[in-house]
């Protein structure tokens, strides 16, 4: 007689070591039995790495967390060693994901970080103790869930990035004329423009951005890691300082006559046109402007359009102008304005590419 695993098994158990994520088997067969099915999809390499669950019986709790790093498969084990397993790899500091369907896995389901309960075959006792239940009973499904919340994280952190270096960029304008004793870049109308409409189509479609599998290809963050990590934080202080500079290069060119209402309406529009390409900045942490994944995301390529329609047509129509306290740009001015918005894209991108080099 034979139980043989699901094809997909060992796919999955292999994208889950790609992912930083350690697949452990713990089951009440024979020994034998469960060295040779975890052997067949991957979980096991070497026979030192399979115990019986009598092994645990004799070692402290303090004893059996240095034991589990060694340990894959673990045989002809009780309820009671399953909970003791799950809390040994929980005070190393790790997240831990348990799956069962019987009455015996719910107390080590509860336990968990994350218990999974099987949908089909599972007790209702199981999916109770469960955070999630699979529909399809299978591990594969697990691993589909993890690229998904990786990469909606992901979007998450691309959009805030987006909005705080746009902003980072906007305040050090703004603290740049004021120590220079320059006439005041933006007029609140200009900066309830950007938050209205500027930002906001961005940042919605970079959480709309396409799942990528090279979320897969990374490591587990750290259970404590705030989301403003250093990293995150000097990549916002550089895009922000580069966005900046653009726009008081626009502001010093429309300044140079003593032309207050001029320099604040191409600062007003570089902000707004270097946010708009921004958002193509975020997409990733490497670049990709050369790359296909430019065009990948429909919305945030309607978003561009519609922003860069909406802000032109403020610096251009008349009627416009008592509204948004600006002045008519002419073509040469809006070229500028344009050009070093533009300029944003691969300044920023070799920023991004000298940074990817020096994590390796």
């Amino acid at each position: 007689m034979m139980d043989p695993p699901r094809e997909e098994s060992k796919a999955a158990v292999e994208e889950c070591k790609c992912a930083g994520i350690r697949p452990i088997m713990i089951t009440g067969d024979h020994k034998v039995t469960a060295a040779a099915i975890a052997k067949r999809i991957g979980i096991l390499e070497n026979e030192s790495e399979a115990c019986e669950g009598a092994e645990i019986d004799k070692m402290s709790d303090e004893e059996l967390k240095d034991f589990v790093e060694g340990i894959s498969v673990y045989a002809r084990v009780s309820p009671e060693h399953k909970i003791r397993i799950v809390r040994a790899w929980q005070e190393k500091g790790n997240i831990v994901s348990m799956t069962g369907d019987g009455v015996n896995d719910a107390p080590a389901l509860k336990q968990a970080d994350i218990g999974v309960a099987m949908g089909i075959t599972g007790s209702e006792v199981s999916k109770d103790a469960a955070a999630m239940v699979l529909t399809d009973d299978n591990f594969a499904t697990i691993i589909k869930a993890v690229e998904n919340g990786r990469n909606i994280y992901r979007n998450i952190k691309a959009s805030i990035q987006f909005l705080l270096s746009g902003n980072f960029g906007a305040i050090l304008a703004v603290l740049y004329a004021s120590l220079m004793a320059l006439p005041v870049p933006f007029a609140p109308v200009h900066l309830l423009f950007i938050n209205l409409l500027t930002d906001s189509l961005p940042a919605i479609a970079l959480g709309l951005e396409p799942h990528s599998k090279n979320v897969m290809k990374e490591k587990p963050r750290p259970i404590n890691e705030s989301i403003l990590t250093k990293d995150f934080l000097i990549n916002i202080g550089l895009e922000g300082l580069s966005i900046c500079t653009m726009v008081m290069i626009a502001f010093t060119i429309g300044y140079k006559d003593g032309n207050a209402l001029l320099a604040s309406t191409m600062a007003f529009a570089t902000l707004c046109c270097s946010r708009l390409f921004h958002g193509f900045n975020c997409k990733s942490n490497r670049p990709v402007v050369f790359t296909k994944r430019v065009f990948n995301n429909i919305y945030l390529i309607g978003a561009f359009v519609i922003g860069m329609i909406l802000i032109t047509l403020v610096v251009t129509v008349p009627g416009l102008h008592n509204i948004f306290k600006v002045q008519t740009l002419t073509l040469s001015q809006l070229l500028t304005v344009y050009g070093l918005a533009a300029l944003n894209l691969p300044i920023i991108q070799m920023i991004k590419a000298v940074r990817a080099k020096f994590r390796k």
